[in-house]
């Protein structure tokens, strides 16, 4: 059962005790733990330009309020209430640029690093954190390739790929049964990174299970595609009676275009780790056509006080809607701040051990507080099912997640 806190605790971190720790000289990088001028360094990495920026500066946002909250709640307690200094580095959503930048960020005296949002960013962020022994908490990126290479520093608050499309298989399965029209044959458009393959695999791997055939598979380079209007055509002469999607933001809005103009024949458009479906700024840019859209998805809490208190903030702060991305940055911040406090110290291999050993309450849904297994997964990340009702993006699958009941068929075509 997830632990309630108070807007207090909640927007900083739990406050354990810890004898203070002695911290090295100010000025100096890793093996001073990333103090200078009473400050500890955290850098966040996330894509502020290009095709996902709208994205990356929502995360960079999110890990700015949980800095904030931190320092205002008193900072790092059991060393001497220690500031919390966010350092934030443009990806540009490309490998090479998030590897140079994060090491860039270590060099300066990271102590952790929270991003980056792609998976391709996020593998090269790792293999520098793994090489520097610097704590990596990824915020959002679900391949499972990334923590398959046996890392000891990098862990994930989002569930995984596998996870993901696994239970997106099961979500489609259940609520179509559920309504008489069981899925027969599911077409698949995803973007051709390792994220949307790897939720392509699980998926289908899944469905198989279930006796749902899966094809077409087509995938789209999300950084570069500007209509998709060729691949629905695609997917409407397949017969396919459900579409699943994994994709980002840009491109799941280009896929509810085509999806309007083509009107194949679906009983559903099912979004698996879609960066669009369940965001509230999804339906208000695409009107009519994202009525009945799924995603199954991690998603944030709103039925938890403290989470409505945030995305509150977030409004009057930067004038926008809070997206989940943005409190996974949010979290993975507390998570690296949760140990520091525990390790009463800021040497990155200790802060290391302290996330490890961590349990730290999460404004997410899932299955309870963010709390890592050997291989760097958070064993509690789980997705639920959401679908745009009314214009407005609803909780509706599993029951005790949901705020309304699921509409399927959801009649996405006439």
């Amino acid at each position: 059962m997830r632990k309630t806190w108070t807007l207090s605790l909640a927007l900083a971190v739990p406050l354990a005790l810890a004898a203070c720790g002695g911290s090295a000289p100010a000025g100096t990088s890793n093996g001073g733990g990333g103090q200078s001028g009473g400050t500890i360094k955290i850098g966040s990495l996330h894509p502020l330009s290009g095709s996902s920026a709208a994205d990356g500066q929502q995360m960079d946002n999110g890990a700015k309020l949980a800095v904030e909250a931190i320092n205002n709640a008193g900072g790092i307690k059991s060393q001497g209430g220690k500031k919390l200094e966010l350092v934030s580095a443009d990806t540009q959503g490309k490998p090479e640029v998030g590897q140079s930048e994060a090491q860039r960020l270590i060099q300066e005296g990271a102590v952790g690093l929270v991003g980056t949002y792609q998976s391709a960013v996020s593998a090269n962020v790792s293999t520098v954190s793994e090489r520097n022994k610097v704590p990596f908490v990824i915020d959002v990126s679900s391949a499972d390739s990334i923590l398959a290479q046996g890392y000891k520093y990098t862990f994930r608050v989002q569930p995984s790929s596998t996870v993901l499309g696994t239970a997106g298989a099961q979500f489609l399965d259940q609520v179509a049964k559920a309504a008489g029209k069981p899925a027969k044959k599911v077409a698949v458009l995803h973007e051709q990174g390792p994220f949307g393959t790897a939720v392509r695999d699980a998926f289908k791997a899944e469905a198989a299970k279930a006796g749902i055939e899966v094809g077409p598979a087509i995938a789209y380079d999300a950084a570069s595609v500007s209509d998709l209007t060729t691949q629905v055509t695609q997917v409407k002469a397949s017969g396919a009676d459900v579409l699943m999607v994994a994709g980002y933001y840009r491109d799941g809005v280009l896929v509810a275009k085509a999806v309007s103009t083509i009107k194949p024949t679906l009983n559903a458009v099912f979004g698996v780790a879609n960066g669009a479906f369940d965001l509230p700024q999804f339906p208000k840019e695409v009107g009519a056509a994202a009525e009945g859209f799924f995603d199954a998805n991690y998603h944030a809490d709103m039925t938890n006080p403290d989470m409505q208190a945030l995305a509150k903030l977030y409004t009057e702060k930067y004038n926008d809607q809070i997206r989940t991305g943005a409190v996974l940055a949010y979290d993975a911040v507390k998570v690296i701040a949760d140990a520091l406090e525990r390790a009463g110290s800021a040497e990155p291999a200790k802060v290391r051990d302290a996330i490890a050993g961590g349990s730290v309450p999460t404004l997410i849904a899932g299955n309870g507080p963010i709390k890592f297994g050997p291989t760097g997964e958070n064993e509690n990340a789980t997705p639920i099912l959401m679908q745009v009702q009314g214009g407005e993006v609803k909780q509706v699958f599993p029951a005790d997640k949901a705020e309304t009941k699921p509409v399927y068929p959801a009649l996405t075509s006439k």
